[in-house]
């Protein structure tokens, strides 16, 4: 069973028999001549010419006017989440569908993680869900959201971009505002997608992105920061240098910081990878109209942005028609030499996460029993 979809995957890939990965970074460009700059330069660690040209590209490419380069996505998030205000001990909504460094940069941050349902189609935080939770349980004291059940504020809420699949983040970002809630935009993985017109990260007070070893560009680590507000994009540097005040000598630091600048070497690479950005976008859309050609004459779903969205299809994404056959697809696929994984188990559903608030997560608990993500890898 699944043979034919294991056979046309390799058809696509032009692999007959070799182990085909769910997404292998693409080294076209300038990475090897920019990491021998780096070396030849000595300035490998967290200064140098590249990490500044890395933010001025996240933020030429994003539309944002500040980029602050991070170690990864998560320390991003952790840091979006701190200068957006959120302080100890207080709430944070997010989606129970995520991976797990959602749900860890919130705790980081000393935050309690709230989890809502999401989306079937986007499968990212569902506004209506959003707004249900709210309407029950939230009320307004002094201009601030706070949950009547715990007593916390609800400082803050993270939507995530699922696959690179925007989310509706326009209605979310309007619930926010009335609710006096900071939005931050989980945009780990949508790099390059759009919602109507406008790049994701752009939507709320700040947003966190990630260049893991498997993301659509890459630098082996790596994450950024995106925001519009001057003053946030400043704490947040300044925070990432371990709150250093800026002197030729002395070593002076006016609040708990953290050692979360992006390496010089890293950037030489990420600077490589996102010259080739537009490049490697326009591949991966081809290779997901392939899937999607190929998918209609199946009864698996292709999983398509929606319309007012335009995706990077960072990780191609199937639903199968329930858990049983979701688990015979993973095994043939595996055991054929085609890597395929599940979506993440819900973050309710793990120990650390077990205890939290939840409102009901009947499109989540949908999703995690049948979604799947097929090789996405650029093909040359």
């Amino acid at each position: 069973m699944y043979s034919s979809v294991i056979q046309f995957i390799r058809e696509t890939f032009q692999s007959p028999e070799a182990f085909i990965p769910l997404h292998a970074p693409y080294f076209g460009g300038n990475e090897k001549k920019y990491l021998i700059d780096t070396i030849d330069s000595t300035f490998v660690s967290s200064v140098g010419e590249y990490v500044n040209r890395f933010e001025e590209m996240m933020a030429e490419i994003t539309g944002a006017k500040y980029a602050i380069a991070t170690t990864n996505g998560t320390v991003a998030l952790q840091l979006a989440l701190i200068v957006a205000g959120v302080k100890h001990d207080e709430e944070v909504i997010t989606q129970s569908l995520t991976f797990v460094a959602t749900a860890n940069a919130i705790t980081h941050a000393n935050a309690i993680p709230v989890f809502v349902d999401v989306d079937k189609d986007t499968m990212g935080m569902s506004p209506a869900a959003l707004e249900t939770f709210l309407k029950e349980y939230a009320e307004i004291k002094d201009g601030k959201a706070y949950n009547r059940t715990t007593g916390r504020r609800i400082a803050a809420c993270v939507p995530m971009h699922t696959f690179g699949f925007p989310c509706r983040i326009d209605e979310i970002a309007a619930i926010c505002e009335r609710y006096n809630i900071a939005l931050v935009e989980d945009a780990a993985e949508s790099l390059g997608s759009y919602y109507k017109g406008k790049h994701t990260g752009n939507f709320g007070v700040v947003a966190a992105f990630s260049f893991n070893g498997n993301k659509t560009v890459t630098c082996g680590g790596g994450g950024a920061i995106i925001t519009n507000d001057e003053a946030i994009a400043k704490h947040a540097k300044h925070l990432s240098t371990t709150a250093k005040i800026p002197h030729p000598y002395e070593f002076v630091h006016d609040e708990v910081g953290y050692n979360y600048r992006m390496p010089n070497l890293n950037a030489a690479v990420a600077c490589a990878q996102l010259e080739q950005l537009d490049k490697i976008l326009t591949n991966k859309r081809e290779l997901a109209d392939i899937y999607n050609t190929y998918f209609k004459d199946t009864n698996i779903q292709f999983v398509r942005e929606i319309e007012s969205g335009k995706a990077n299809y960072w990780l191609n994404t199937i639903v199968l028609n329930n858990s049983a056959e979701r688990e015979i697809f993973l095994k043939a696929t595996n055991d054929g030499k085609v890597m395929t994984r599940p979506i993440w188990k819900l973050m309710n559903k793990l120990p650390m996460y077990a205890h939290c608030q939840c409102g009901p997560l009947d499109n989540a608990q949908w999703l995690e029993d049948r979604v799947v993500n097929i090789p996405s890898s650029y093909r040359p």
